[in-house]
């Protein structure tokens, strides 16, 4: 997503300048050149030297600066940029971008600049409410320009309100928004992921080793690519990815309540969680307590087969599955496509010690209705996702061309 990319971050003087530095460090662990324009207010809250370690580069802070470059700085920075980020952005730096003003460095950059403009409001509540700020800020949205807006919280000055600057992994994922494709951007994505538990007792449960990281990872490049996502999880340690509508469950039977609701304004749908496939007959109401006896019987019942609701409930929706298997992988995998009258399955075998449950990795084989296969290489689930996702583009496309693959 960020691999190569130049982004330049602009930091404005303000308390929240240190939190720039963490969100420096995330452009650089992903694989991006970041190139830092500090304001001279911002230098009095955090040194450059923080952001030349982070970054690999020489900080910019003077307009002009004829001893150390050969070329005028604010133009090589809004040429060599893919994106600028300004975070913290000060409602002064927002007011002179406004009026057309540019009189230091970041602004001229941003004045120069062709490449998206990103900017992370943080300020005191009263300035975020003025009307002139938002009167600025509105101005500035309507010219193309983007914004993150802040959080409700305890600010620096001792307030509570709205003008803390939002998270750098909020900001982070914004950025790679702004640098992906949207060709996502007509669509609306129900995603599934994570296990389900079942209740034995008030202390005890059935479930498995799933831990959601595939379905969070899915969601989060459709979030990227511009759909607007819903996402229905079960129980993970996992941080939901900025701007998707998480709808949290712990059973199999609250995960599809929660998916057929959603289930009529969405154009897609990919069940990517592992369910429970029976549940307890009865749930004791108390704690089952060990007795003198060498075995336990438990009886189990069906769970609903979410997936198969779905199938029949679905109006031209495009619908993908995920089949976890540990043998006879494509035999399981075509039986479930066909039987959930699917449009495609990813299959993985999760005894592989590098596709299998709670790990960062994947190693899939796709099934196609119309017979095609696709064995992929051992990929992160991150790549898996953009890459499922592109076939999910392509699926689209061609049904709404009239031709869609037979029924």
């Amino acid at each position: 997503m960020l691999t190569g990319k130049q982004i330049v971050v602009g930091v404005t003087g303000g308390i929240a300048a240190y939190r720039a530095a963490e969100l420096v460090r995330l452009y650089v662990k992903a694989g991006a050149h970041v190139h830092v324009i500090m304001t001279s207010a911002a230098a009095e809250f955090i040194t450059p030297l923080t952001f030349q370690t982070l970054s690999g580069n020489p900080v910019h802070i003077e307009l002009f600066n004829l001893i150390s470059e050969r070329e005028i700085g604010h133009i090589a920075l809004a040429d060599r940029a893919d994106v600028l980020v300004v975070a913290p952005c000060t409602a002064n730096l927002i007011g002179k971008v406004a009026a057309g003003l540019a009189d230091d460095l970041l602004t001229t950059t941003i004045m120069a600049t062709k490449a998206p403009v990103l900017f992370v409001p943080a300020m005191n509540s009263n300035m975020w409410e003025n009307p002139i700020y938002q009167g600025n800020q509105a101005r500035l949205s309507e010219l193309g320009y983007h914004f993150v807006e802040p959080v409700s919280g305890l600010l620096a000055c001792g307030w509570q309100g709205k003008g803390k600057m939002a998270e750098p992994e909020v900001v982070f994922e914004e950025t790679g928004r702004l640098l992906t494709p949207q060709d996502l951007a007509a669509e609306t994505i129900l995603i599934t992921a994570g296990p389900t538990r079942e209740e034995l007792d008030p202390v005890r449960y059935l479930s498995n080793y799933s831990s959601g990281k595939m379905g969070y990872a899915i969601a989060r490049a459709a979030r990227q690519r511009g759909a607007k996502v819903v996402l229905v999880s079960g129980p993970t340690s996992l941080t939901p990815p900025a701007g998707v509508m998480l709808h949290k469950i712990v059973s199999a039977e609250q995960m599809k309540q929660a998916v057929l609701e959603h289930l009529p304004s969405c154009t897609v749908v990919i069940k990517s969680a592992a369910v429970a496939d029976y549940r307890p007959a009865e749930r004791a109401a108390r704690k089952i307590k060990k007795g003198g006896e060498d075995q336990m019987q438990l009886t189990l019942v069906k769970n609903p087969d979410i997936l198969a609701e779905v199938s029949k409930a679905k109006k031209g929706q495009l619908v993908i599955g995920f089949a976890a298997e540990t043998d006879e992988l494509a035999t399981h995998a075509v039986r479930k496509l066909e039987s959930k009258d699917l449009d495609l399955i990813v299959a993985n075998d999760v005894t592989c010690p590098q596709a299998g449950f709670d790990v960062d990795t994947n190693l899939v084989r796709l099934f196609y209705r119309n017979g095609e296969t696709e064995q992929w290489p051992l990929m992160s689930k991150a790549q898996v996702a953009d890459r499922l996702l592109g076939c999910v583009v392509r699926l689209l496309c061609s049904g709404r061309n009239g031709t869609k693959q037979a029924q």
